[in-house]
């Protein structure tokens, strides 16, 4: 019983860290290049953005993101943001890997919004 107790704390612990780095890394400016006409481009599903997303925001999904970035304008700053930040990191680097410059990993879109109101 007291394995399961480290066990759990332990993943708690890991768990609270990585939220705490993740919201203090992602303030690198991004409130900035929004208000300097960066785009927000939500990579959950339909059905996940419509029970909640930043106003203004693009959805276009992780999985059609490979068919759909046509749609996007490379010149153009883009910010991802998923539910958690895993799937906004894979969306930036699937855009970089198509030419895109400008791209920048939001993470989970609650945060993001929390650091664009605070600001």
């Amino acid at each position: 019983m007291k394995t399961i107790y480290i066990i759990v704390g332990v993943i708690l612990f890991t768990y609270f860290s990585y939220r705490t780095y993740r919201f203090e890394k992602l303030d690198d400016g991004l409130a900035e290049k929004i208000q300097n006409g960066a785009i927000i481009l939500d990579v959950r599903t339909k059905k996940e953005y419509d029970m909640g997303h930043i106003e203004g925001s693009t959805n276009i999904s992780l999985g059609t993101i490979r068919e759909r970035y046509t749609e996007l304008d490379s010149n153009r700053t883009y910010i991802t943001t998923c539910s958690h930040g895993l799937r906004s990191v894979k969306a930036e680097n699937i855009l970089k890997e198509k030419g895109f410059i400008n791209v920048f990993n939001g993470g989970a879109w609650s945060d993001l919004e929390t650091i664009i109101i605070d600001k």
